[in-house]
């Protein structure tokens, strides 16, 4: 199915700005209808209650945070209609106050991409996780320091045949179709009828073929790294623009735990990754 419109998460940081060249470089390409969203979410500081004192000061802060972040929309607004501009592109600006996680998973939902930001250190990175775990649909990580120059050229998959990998395979086929190269890695595969097979990784090779899609198989032994550093070892060595993979989670309770490579990749990630669940 091609990409027909993509949303990318704007806000206030630094990183926003190259997030949305790189969303718009991905709109261009795919002739795709690019929605920008800007959500307001208001969280004041825990200990502002005790070092100002009393409800009114505590509106008073709210409500000043309330009228920076509208200026830093107004701003980002600003921006986003005028590459639109420059650039000839079909797209829509978007402006929501409320829970970023929540809003963000209600608008994801009715797009075939999302482009959203890695979560700087110590930020939170339960945006990440409303778009990954409650949208259905693939998203697009882009490193806070910046995506590659290169826009998706040269593709590694992180192939374990599971059922999140094969989601990620199948939503990346506008992306894969017109990339220059692709390599599929399998990291410590297990042959056998429930596993990769008696070749691991041929079967999602021959697939992604009758697509057009030429694929490389790489199969490497761990020697107990960490799959995610695993796969941060071959972006190097390969010069790869993009990761996908299957967004793993394990379940808790009622919510959802990122796995161990996602959270690798999440905090380390030096290129764009998009992930499906």
């Amino acid at each position: 199915m091609p990409i027909k419109d993509i949303l990318v998460h704007l806000d206030a940081s630094p990183a926003s700005g190259p997030r949305l060249d790189f969303a718009m470089g991905l709109a261009k390409r795919h002739q795709a209808h690019l929605i920008g969203l800007f959500i307001i979410d208001i969280v004041p500081p825990f200990s502002a209650g005790a070092d100002m004192g009393g409800g009114s000061a505590m509106a008073e802060l709210l409500m000043q945070m309330r009228e920076d972040a509208l200026t830093e929309a107004a701003s980002g607004e600003a921006a986003f209609r005028d590459l639109l501009r420059r650039e000839g592109q079909a797209g829509e600006w978007r402006q929501a106050e409320g829970m970023t996680s929540a809003l963000l998973a209600v608008h994801g939902r009715y797009v075939d991409l999302i482009v959203v930001g890695q979560p700087e250190p110590k930020a939170s990175s339960m945006a990440v996780e409303a778009a990954l775990f409650s949208t259905g649909r693939p998203i697009l990580l882009v490193p806070y320091t910046g995506p590659a120059k290169s826009l998706c050229r040269r593709v590694l998959i992180a192939w374990n045949g599971s059922r999140e990998a094969a989601r990620a395979v199948n939503d990346a086929l506008p992306i894969l179709a017109g990339a220059e190269s692709v390599t599929l890695l399998v990291v410590d595969p297990k042959t056998g009828p429930s596993d990769h097979g008696e070749e691991p990784g041929a079967d999602i090779a021959l697939h992604l073929a009758r697509h057009g899609v030429g694929v490389t198989v790489r199969r490497v032994m761990g020697d107990d790294v960490g799959v995610g550093d695993m796969l941060l070892n071959e972006v190097a060595d390969l010069s790869s623009d993009l990761i996908i993979m299957g967004g793993y989670g394990h379940s808790r309770l009622r919510e959802l735990v990122l796995g161990g490579a996602t959270r690798t990749l999440l905090r380390q990630m030096t290129v764009p990754v998009l992930m499906s669940h």
